[in-house]
């Protein structure tokens, strides 16, 4: 099986103290021994560095600069990263017109486009409830993972 990780499950498995932390790691290291597909797109190391490089008091990770380069990097190192091709955009918007999709929705839909572009069926999320109205993937919560 094939799986892009949401950012939500970047964010987790760096972030230690928080009580999600142990199940996005537990999902990572049991797909991983199955030898599943792991992939990450563009967009969720983009989303990743904001919230990383935010300040803690509006809801950040904190991290400087330099830290978040080396989070980048072990991310990247964890999973396999997929490349923006031109025809994810031509999906991004069949996808909000078929779904109708607005505001901060639009960013879950350039995902799943991203998906649907690069074969991946899976979608690793703590938010299943934002990719359930998408037929053509399946949203998966990391703590069903055993």
């Amino acid at each position: 099986m094939t799986y892009l990780a949401d950012t939500n499950i970047l964010l987790r498995l760096k972030q230690t103290s928080h009580p999600l932390h142990l199940s996005a790691l537990q999902c990572v290291k049991t797909l991983k021994k199955r030898s599943e597909k792991l992939y990450i797109v563009p967009q969720n190391l983009i989303e990743f560095w904001v919230v990383a490089t935010r300040p803690v008091k509006v809801n950040g990770l904190g991290l400087s600069f330099e830290q978040a380069t080396l989070e980048i990097e072990d991310i990247k190192h964890i999973f396999s990263l997929y490349q923006d091709t031109p025809a994810i955009y031509p999906q991004w918007e069949r996808l909000i017109r078929k779904y109708q999709v607005m505001g901060k929705k639009s960013h879950d839909a350039r995902l799943v486009a991203a998906m649907i572009t690069h074969n991946i069926d899976n979608i690793l999320t703590f938010n299943t409830d934002d990719f359930l109205r998408y037929s053509e993937i399946i949203p998966v919560d990391p703590r069903t993972i055993h």
